[in-house]
């Protein structure tokens, strides 16, 4: 009932996001998914990575079909592409093949499943299409945040910034100081983040296809409803970053070009207007909301994996600062929007305690609180960086805090067998 409810859900707020995008003049999530079936896809690596999850219900034989008919499918249309000269200009020359395999699944499980075998092949296609969607749902969101909002508030968020020293703004020098090298892989790790939520979600899943059944949380669950509450703020806090408001790529919209060489001066804000093609997803920040997660869960796994989730949070950290997408403040707020999310996705699983509700009750309330502070507070928070500066990092660290004190609550550690004491020996 749970996931019938979810798909219905899902469809319909798919289905309302395209007639949205339609009204504006562009196709929406569901037309862009479906042209990629025949036409080059703009997320070839995700579609892959979308396929891998769906395997996770397969054995391992089911495994090499499915990956060997998605890459002969890929070789097939590229080949076809390539006699009748149709050059791939906007997208990927594969990736075509994984959604079909994908797609040829939910026929499978339709028309030769029954019962929970059904049930759980269907479960391991919505999940790979869900990734896959999400993003097209994204890039929906992003154009519906661009034609509604023709006002944004970076004058606000960028006075506020000065309470952290304006981060955006050093690590952007320093970004560019390492040259093209650190720019480029600065930027795969910010485009491939879905990929590492997939290396990390496959090794959660591992054993769904031995077990017959999903965990009740997981890393890909988190990652969806961040993406989904996520642009919901963008329309309530429309920012578009210090590279467009501050910067070159802003052009004659731009407050003037500054960035990242002279950090913006302490002037009373107001809103200003921008274009209606830049989008409005700077607060608050999802790639760091989904970095944090990816953090969390890969503390589950193995020391590489361990590693790569502490690798793909700095990183992250460094290009949405670097890059001049996000404030510093865009972070904090992002890194409380994940632990709130992930916390209460956690108690939804394991049942409503009073730990749980504490923990996303107050995650919640920094939330809004850092939100309003942003907005109203700002040139307050400029004036008096040395006290506001560390109660903003106090208040991130203290959502950290009790997220990290309710997981032990959660999972207890099993502790050691005692040894038994010796006995004395009987004469």
């Amino acid at each position: 009932m749970l996931w019938t409810v979810a798909g219905v859900t899902t469809l319909g707020f798919l289905i309302a996001l395209e007639i949205a995008a339609r009204r504006y003049g562009l196709p929406g999530p569901i037309t862009n998914q479906a042209r990629e079936v025949i036409f080059a896809p703009k997320s070839g690596f995700l579609l892959y990575a979308g396929m891998a999850l769906m395997m996770v219900v397969l054995t391992w034989r089911q495994r090499f079909i499915a990956a060997g008919a998605a890459v002969g499918i890929d070789i097939a249309i590229f080949l076809v592409r390539w006699a009748f000269d149709a050059k791939v200009t906007d997208g990927h020359p594969f990736g075509n093949g994984a959604l079909w395999v994908i797609l040829g699944y939910a026929v499978i499980a339709v028309t030769r499943r029954t019962g929970q075998e059904r049930v759980l092949l269907l479960k391991g296609v919505g999940l790979g299409l869900l990734l896959v969607t999400g993003r097209k749902t994204g890039d929906a969101w992003l154009l519906i945040t661009s034609k509604t909002r023709p006002a944004v508030l970076d004058q606000y968020v960028a006075t506020a910034d000065h309470a952290l020293g304006n981060p955006s703004w050093l690590v952007g020098r320093i970004v560019t100081a390492t040259g093209p090298i650190g720019a480029h892989v600065l930027g795969t790790v910010y485009v491939q983040l879905a990929v590492a939520a997939v290396i990390v979600a496959l090794y959660q899943l591992r054993n769904v296809a031995v077990e017959r059944r999903f965990p009740g949380h997981h890393l890909v669950r988190t990652f969806l409803v961040i993406g989904l509450l996520g642009p919901a703020i963008y329309m309530i806090f429309p920012v578009v970053g210090p590279v467009f408001a501050y910067g070159a790529d802003g052009g004659h919209w731009a407050v003037a070009n500054v960035w990242p060489n002279t950090p913006p001066p302490i002037n009373p804000p107001h809103q200003m207007p921008f274009d209606v093609i830049t989008p409005r997803n700077c607060m608050p920040s999802l790639h760091t909301a989904w970095a944090t997660t990816i953090f969390i869960h890969s503390r589950m796994g193995p020391r590489t994996l361990r590693f790569a989730g502490t690798f793909w949070l700095i990183a992250t950290l460094s290009a949405t600062l670097g890059f001049g997408y996000h404030y510093g403040v865009d972070l904090v707020a992002g890194v409380v929007f994940a632990l709130t999310v992930d916390a209460a996705l956690r108690s939804l699983d394991r049942g409503w305690d009073r730990p749980g509700i504490q923990l996303v009750t107050y995650g919640a309330t920094v939330f809004a609180a850092l939100l309003v502070s942003y907005r109203f507070l700002p040139l307050e928070m400029a004036k008096h960086p040395w006290v506001s500066g560390p109660l903003l990092i106090l208040a991130m660290a203290s959502v950290v805090h009790v997220y990290v004190q309710t997981a032990k609550l959660w999972d207890p550690k099993a502790a050691p067998a005692r040894r038994p004491e010796p006995q004395p020996e009987l004469v």
